[in-house]
């Protein structure tokens, strides 16, 4: 089984962490994370698109000239579709894009991008993340400690933790997430996963949940 380094603050090696991506999915469906992300996209699309209908376009109604006789084609009020400055003819609507999937699909997608960073080792473990108080320069130095500078990252502890939190927001490219928040989009954002080992714990416990149990062998007649 692959072994992962358990970091300090510093950067140094305190531990080794034994996982592999069948800990979270026995096998990854590509289809299932496209459908996944898209679907967090949709939803997060405000919908507030709107054009004009000819009706709603300001402008005068009269006939811009006679119907024959100036060699033109004809035309009626300058609100028209056809015209510059004029309504939509197929007007835009404020919309809601929003829908879900089922859950299980959702949370299978979940452990799935958490496979695909196992596999891809865009994963790395540190022992504990805490501050006593919100500091944004204390962050930076970790990451930088680390090794995860320079690519996008997202940050993720066992439970919600407002310092950390506060540390990280002001940091480009840089996320937060409890364990609990995960979701498939997050997690195939980043390019890289910052994440303590009692939140891998809490992650390992909870897909242990989820495996099948291997069937049993029928005895020989």
């Amino acid at each position: 089984m692959p072994k992962l380094t358990i970091h300090d603050r510093k950067g140094a090696k305190v531990g080794t962490y034994s996982v592999e991506a069948e800990d979270f999915a026995p096998s990854i469906n590509k289809q299932l994370l496209h459908d996944a992300v898209v679907m967090y996209q949709a939803n997060l699309r405000q919908g507030t698109h709107q054009t004009k209908t000819r009706g709603q376009v300001a402008g005068s109604t009269k006939k811009l000239y006679r119907q024959k006789g100036t060699g033109n084609a004809r035309a009626g009020g300058k609100r028209s579709g056809t015209r510059r400055g004029g309504g939509h003819i197929m007007a835009i609507k404020p919309r809601d894009y929003s829908y879900r999937m089922p859950r299980k699909a959702l949370q299978l997608a979940t452990r799935m991008a958490l496979a695909t960073k196992v596999a891809d080792d865009e994963l790395v473990v540190i022992d504990e993340l805490s501050f006593d108080s919100p500091k944004t320069s204390d962050m930076a130095g970790l990451i930088k400690a680390l090794g995860c500078d320079g690519s996008s990252l997202l940050i993720t502890t066992s439970g919600l933790d407002a310092n950390v939190y506060k540390s990280a927001r002001n940091l480009p490219r840089v996320a937060v997430s409890p364990a609990s928040d995960l979701n498939a989009l997050c997690l195939l954002k980043a390019k890289r996963l910052l994440i303590t080992k009692a939140a891998l714990d809490l992650l390992k416990e909870q897909a242990a949940k989820h495996k099948k149990p291997a069937k049993e062998e029928a005895p020989a007649s």
